[in-house]
């Protein structure tokens, strides 16, 4: 087996002061609301949309999030464990959190925002398209500071061993977290640069599709490298995950064949 491995075991706390201590994992997740956040005035601000709506958004998705991811987890991966045990599903800190939720409970949380702020649809879901990769990039990047959901092992020589977790079996391992955080961050990348050239930016459903398409058909192809989660996902053909991104990959194909088709483009904000 290749020797040129990397050695991870970082401490997952930044600092500690007293009872309380600043996890990477949730800086990390902080810096991608602030990066979408960021993503998003800029959007905004070009497009001079009234910044209180920009505020109201970023409210509804922060708790879309924490709720979906949390109970992905918990209905998606361990309904056995939680429903014997329901007075811990609220502790974030204490178990899993679930993207797949996530993503249900923003599409959920993104139509009650524009049912209340008058918002277009489309123009919504082709502006968040720009900036939710990223934090999920950085979300992915707290994983690895985690030194959890990695890969299978590997004579790779960018493996990582992951001393932290016993059992990762001190082989060095595919970080694939790394490669969903490379992933996400190369298609925010290609949304913004297609964005500020105008390069289908009237087109609903365009952006948001090639967003979910691409990112879930990313998380598919990453899973084949991936450990195994939990423990029912031995001996599947496909895992969870797997299962999971196939419905919202259909789903970005539709939108983008939906906004190929359309001829009407969306060229006010307003419903």
């Amino acid at each position: 087996m290749n020797t040129l491995f990397i050695n991870w075991n970082p401490n997952p706390e930044i600092f500690t002061i007293g009872n309380f201590g600043l996890r990477w994992y949730g800086f990390l997740f902080a810096m991608g609301f602030f990066s979408a956040y960021s993503i998003l005035y800029y959007v905004f601000k070009r497009e001079k949309v009234a910044l209180s709506k920009l505020d109201w958004l970023t409210f509804y998705i922060f708790l879309a999030v924490l709720i979906g991811a949390r109970l992905g987890h918990v209905f998606f991966y361990e309904w056995d464990y939680y429903r014997a045990n329901l007075g811990e599903i609220p502790m974030v800190w204490k178990g899993g959190l679930a993207s797949h939720g996530a993503a249900i409970a923003i599409i959920i949380a993104l139509i009650i925002y524009v049912k209340q702020f008058k918002v277009n649809v489309w123009w919504l879901f082709d502006r968040m398209a720009l900036a939710i990769p990223v934090t999920a990039a950085f979300v992915r990047l707290g994983n690895l500071m985690n030194s959890e959901i990695y890969g299978l092992p590997t004579s790779m020589s960018w493996g990582f061993v992951f001393r932290a977790d016993p059992a990762a079996g001190l082989l060095p391992r595919h970080p694939t977290q790394l490669y969903e955080a490379i992933a996400y961050l190369l298609i925010a990348l290609v949304l913004i640069i297609l964005y500020r050239k105008n390069l289908g930016i009237n087109k609903p459903g365009l952006f948001v599709g090639i967003f979910l398409s691409s990112l879930f058909a990313a998380r598919f192809l990453i899973e084949f490298f991936k450990e195994v989660q939990v423990d029912f996902e031995h001996g599947m053909s496909l895992d969870m995950g797997q299962w999971l991104s196939v419905p919202f990959f259909l789903l970005g194909v539709g939108f983008i064949l939906f906004s190929l088709r359309n001829k009407h483009p969306v060229t006010d904000k307003k419903l």
